[in-house]
């Protein structure tokens, strides 16, 4: 595991609900007990989970991680609010662009980087529900054609 990525959870719903504009690499601060319960792959949990900037600090909200079993100690709340470490000029762009209309931050990814846990934030725009319906559609035709491409049935 050292040197490379190896991805812990991805947050599937994040690229169907919104738009992503630009991601960013963050650190998380996690207790013992939490690396070690993401080490044996148990339940992460990216539901209504999100970014938000208090007093110059970023806060990742939400973010489920099962408890250790095997801890020693009272084990955190699996739902509690978490640190990102982020560079200040890189929280102070994020402040900006987040209090324009229709922006949010939102999770992508959790994942080890150089044995260190990282998280993948996107500065994001939500899709209206006509926007998921027409991408839905789209997509559905392109398989509809994959298939009968395939089946020998259209001929280009």
């Amino acid at each position: 595991m050292s040197g490379g990525k190896y991805i812990i959870a991805v947050n599937k719903e994040a690229k169907a609900n919104y738009d992503i504009i630009e991601t960013y690499e963050a650190g998380i601060v996690l207790e013992g007990s939490e690396v070690k319960a993401l080490r044996n792959k148990q339940t992460v949990s990216f539901k209504d989970s999100f970014v938000r900037i208090e007093k110059g600090e970023a806060w990742l909200y939400n973010l489920y991680i099962a408890p250790y079993k095997h801890a020693t100690i009272k084990p955190p709340d699996p739902s509690r609010k978490r640190k990102l470490l982020l560079h200040k000029r890189e929280i102070l762009r994020l402040m900006g662009k987040v209090q324009e209309k229709g922006y949010t931050l939102i999770p992508l990814s959790i994942y080890f980087k150089n044995n260190k846990v990282k998280v993948e934030i996107a500065l994001a725009k939500g899709k209206k529900a006509y926007d998921r319906r027409q991408e839905l559609r789209e997509k559905d035709l392109r398989r509809q054609l994959e298939r009968e491409l395939k089946s020998g049935k259209l001929k280009l």
